[in-house]
């Protein structure tokens, strides 16, 4: 083939493979594969051996309640399954990811700061879970994007909340560190959800969008156990030097609850979480395994580097480089035709003020690793199809990029310095845009060889 020919196949051969690792993650049917109606019993099924059974018919009312990028398809799913037994419900999703629903009502908030219609949202679920009794039944579904969408500050403004998420997010903050200060800076994260709602029965329901799949750092873990505490709140912000930076009223809350005059969030074997069921039941592993697949079909030798990438994302970039010019030098660790995928979620420490996200940023430094191989492509996506405050889900580069930059004009040292990667991969037209997919299972990497 020429070599336009091969980067043609390239390019079709990354979207092919993405698309398989999108549908993998699709909500909708991650719910009707794990969850059904039989015999008046609501069953939850995410592997051979974890099978609950749930008595319908021991409720007088069943409330649907959630937040996050990928909630709509979840709440349609569930209104499917068990519909007119709905009582009531609410959730809240990030502007145009609403879902077709008809008995549970939907809010549109901002993400990835909290905003007004998010707080007012809130308050809702917070009513309805206060006038639970032991004989409701409560469904959550939580999403990525449920931290920033879910949002009841405590003791603090929401301009304090807002202006604090900010500073960690540009100080390079991995996404488990800002949700605990957020957590403790709330009246609905870290468990609290579980204590509104007691003594009522809960299903809680996540998409994992975090390394690891702890269920405590999806959405800020509503419903579930929070490990840390006040002190390791304030220990963040020293951290990243931002004590001096956050408003006065975060500092005097987390130093209040350092020193046990504020409660604190909700702990293992509290009794607010007897009558909690949690189950995750999509994640990014099963994503990458789709992709795989689908790269097998193709012809590629294809391997999972890892679904736990994380980490300043410069260096990761870096790393994949490294792996993609092995293969090009040894053959190594799969000969050509070759598919490297990995998942996980980078950080991006902000210096410049440029626009972009993690997956751009990887991009950028990406493509000065692998400048001059021939016959390969690399690419960083956002599985949610949206990479920071963008409307990208990342960018594809070559060996041919940083040519194509300097025919351009483009020097990718100032666009590095000014983390201004969407803005270097637009001029060449080689942004990744898929619209909002609906779904959020972290982020998606793949290296191709022929």
């Amino acid at each position: 083939m020429q070599r336009n020919e091969i980067y043609l196949k390239l390019r079709e051969d990354f979207k092919k493979i993405f698309s398989s690792a999108i549908d993998a993650a699709n909500p909708h049917k991650a719910m009707l594969h794990a969850v059904y109606l039989q015999d008046h019993f609501l069953h939850i099924v995410t592997s051979k051996s974890d099978h609950i059974s749930i008595p319908l018919h021991d409720y007088a009312r069943i409330t649907v309640i959630g937040a996050g990028k990928a909630t709509a398809p979840m709440a349609e799913a569930i209104e499917k399954i068990i519909g007119e037994k709905i009582s009531e419900g609410i959730i809240i999703v990030k502007d145009g990811h609403t879902g077709n629903l008809s008995r549970i009502a939907q809010q549109e908030a901002s993400h990835p700061l909290p905003d007004s219609r998010g707080m007012n949202a809130t308050s809702k679920i917070i009513n309805l879970l206060t006038r639970a009794q032991e004989n409701d039944l409560i469904i959550g579904l939580f999403t990525g994007g449920g931290s920033s969408l879910l949002v009841h500050p405590a003791d603090i403004s929401l301009d304090d909340k807002i202006l604090t998420t900010e500073l960690l997010l540009t100080a390079g903050a991995t996404i488990d560190e800002i949700n605990c200060v957020r957590k403790h800076l709330s009246n609905v994260k870290g468990g609290l959800l579980s204590k509104i709602a007691h003594p009522a029965t809960v299903v809680n329901l996540l998409i994992s969008d975090v390394v690891g799949d702890d269920p405590s750092a999806i959405a800020s873990g509503p419903f579930v156990a929070d490990p840390t505490t006040f002190r390791d709140a304030l220990n963040v912000l020293e951290k990243y030097h931002l004590a001096q930076k956050v408003p006065q009223s975060v500092i005097s809350r987390l130093t209040k609850g350092a020193k046990g005059f504020i409660g604190e969030t909700i702990k293992p074997n509290s009794q607010f979480l007897a009558r909690v069921t949690t189950r995750i039941i999509s994640s990014n592993i099963e994503s990458l395994e789709a992709a795989k697949r689908k790269a097998q079909e193709l012809g590629y030798n294809a391997i999972i580097l890892s679904s736990q990438i994380e980490g300043d994302t410069k260096e990761a970039a870096r790393f994949h480089g490294r792996i993609a010019r092995e293969i090009h030098c040894s053959g190594n660790p799969l000969s050509r035709p070759a598919c490297i995928i990995s998942g996980g979620e980078t950080t991006v420490k902000v210096r410049g003020n440029g626009l972009g996200g993690r997956n751009t940023e990887f991009m950028l430094y990406a493509a000065k690793e692998i400048a001059g191989i021939p016959n390969l492509l690399m690419a960083s996506v956002g599985t949610d199809g949206t990479d920071g405050p963008t409307d990208a889900a990342g960018a594809i580069a070559d060996g041919f990029t940083l040519e194509k930059a300097h025919t351009l004009g483009l020097d990718i040292e100032t666009y590095c310095h000014n983390n201004d990667s969407y803005r270097f991969f637009e001029a060449l037209g080689d942004l990744v845009k898929t619209g909002p997919t609906k779904t959020n299972v972290m982020d998606f990497r793949i290296i191709l060889a022929l």
